[in-house]
């Protein structure tokens, strides 16, 4: 087996996949929506008639590295208004003008809001003393009247025509934040690099030495039962379809399916305000779907094969493996009805497209892992596949397939946090949906839930192997 070219080949798919990542990643790889972004409070009562020398001022300050926007929120007594409103905002420290607009008082409407943008987002913004004045150039009985809170936030002072007022304007600010993985993105890379070089020479120096290796009796089982194995999920996979009239085309109908009658029934019952439903749903189901399916199929992988195991020496864990491989080819036909329903609903292809094999992977190795669980214990005890039964059925619903994590009671809010699909499919989401990468910290998430479960599974399995077969 030539273990030097492998390590060279697994160098040059990191260095590829670094590059790549890069440039997928894009924006999201250095910046995310600002944890300081200021949130509309609800309107309670109008500021003042907004006439020519009138005005309403706003001190206030963020905590947001890079300001974009502020919107402020109104009321029109019902009525048709004229002139032009201004709203501008400025640093207190300096007087120095940050950005303003100018709008036609006709056309607001009532609890509307209008937004002034920075050109670029202003970057010296954070924790200043800031300034929100709004001024206008409208008469008597036609001008408008930015609303008010009365509800006082820390830190936040309203006047107006000069005199303090109690509570707060209706108004939000939103930016973004730099993102300190993304700015030291080279410099990580460097270092995981460095780390993989570190691990293929130590690999390398006890393969060398005669001593036992996991990684490098792996690769040894995958080059010697590669054939196996390609025959195993061959068989799987048959026999999945055996004696159906449609076969393989069913792995392509039943998400389809699965989406239409779930549509059907949430839409309508549930009214979701989520953009694109279709696609969220169907995006749910397959992940989904994949996972329960590769979960099922390992929990029978060495009861399945007892006759194999107790006569021919194979490494045990190939059997959950390709149960999981035979999973994965039915996960790669379903995915072309994601894409198709994607497609007619109006989204086009982005590059972050091509960034749903990194979650999909993760699902796999996480799906490896679990399987590696449930097919040991299933070999003690019998009862597990009932027991699993109804944990995959709480799991479907503790996990936002067809509803959106926003309606979870805050008490239950924290199932989401513990939960892997959860973060695997809100990846895929954002690939397919919005057409972005999730921030560098979801990659982190993602990968590691499926190489800790991997982990625990591979020790589960490694443990318990050895006493199969006087259970089979």
């Amino acid at each position: 087996m030539k273990i030097k070219k492998i390590f060279a080949w697994m160098l040059a798919a990191y260095a590829l996949l670094v590059v790549l990542l890069y440039i997928l990643m894009g924006y999201q790889l250095h910046y995310r929506e600002s944890r300081g972004d200021l949130a509309m409070p609800a309107a309670e009562a109008g500021t003042v008639e907004l006439v020519q020398g009138a005005v309403v001022e706003q001190r206030f300050s963020v905590k947001i590295q890079r300001l974009r926007s502020v919107s402020v929120q109104w009321g029109t007594y019902y009525r048709p208004n004229a002139g032009t409103v201004t709203v501008e905002l400025l640093n207190e420290a300096d007087g120095t003008l940050l950005m303003s607009g100018s709008f036609d008082a006709a056309a607001i409407t009532e609890s509307g809001t209008t937004t002034i943008s920075a050109e670029e987002p202003i970057e010296t913004a954070y924790s200043v003393p800031l300034l929100l004045r709004i001024t206008a150039d409208s008469q008597p009985g036609s001008a408008v009247s930015p609303l008010m809170s009365a509800s006082a936030r820390e830190g936040f002072s309203l006047a107006l025509n000069g005199v303090p007022a109690d509570g707060v304007l209706c108004f939000s600010a939103s930016g973004e934040d730099y993102i300190w993985t993304g700015l030291h993105y080279w410099q990580f890379a460097a270092g995981f690099g460095l780390l993989l070089v570190l691990a293929e020479l130590f690999i390398w120096n006890r393969y060398k030495k005669g001593k036992r290796s996991y990684v490098i009796n792996a690769l040894t089982a995958m080059e010697k039962y590669g054939f196996l194995i390609r025959q195993l999920v061959s068989r799987d996979f048959k026999l999945k379809y055996k004696r159906s009239i449609l076969g393989v085309f069913w792995s392509f109908l039943n998400p389809l399916l699965t989406m239409a009658v779930q549509y059907a029934v949430f839409s309508s019952l549930f009214r979701f305000d989520i953009p694109y439903y279709p696609v969220y749903l169907i995006t749910g189901i397959v992940l989904f779907n994949f996972f329960t399916e590769a979960a099922n199929m390992s929990l029978t992988s060495i009861l399945g094969n007892s006759g194999l195991i107790t006569k021919v020496y194979v490494p045990k864990y190939i059997y959950p493996l390709t149960r999981v491989l035979s999973s994965l080819v039915n996960l790669a036909i379903s995915l072309i009805p994601l894409l198709l329903v994607a497609l007619f609903s109006g989204l086009l292809p982005t590059k972050a497209w091509l960034l749903l094999p990194f979650p999909l992977l993760c699902l796999a190795v996480f799906s490896l892992g679990f399987g590696l669980i449930l097919a040991s214990a299933m070999v003690f005890f019998r009862d597990v596949q009932f027991l699993w039964g109804v944990l995959s059925m709480i799991w479907m619903y503790m996990t936002p397939v067809f509803y959106p994590a926003s309606i979870l009671p805050g008490k239950v809010a924290w199932v989401l946090n513990v939960n892997p699909l959860y973060y695997f499919i809100s990846f895929a989401r954002s690939c397919v949906i919005n057409g972005v990468s999730p921030e560098p910290a979801v990659y982190v998430q993602c990968m590691g839930m499926a190489l800790l479960m991997l982990l625990a599974g591979a020790l589960v399995f490694y443990k318990s192997q050895d006493k199969f077969v006087l259970y089979l």
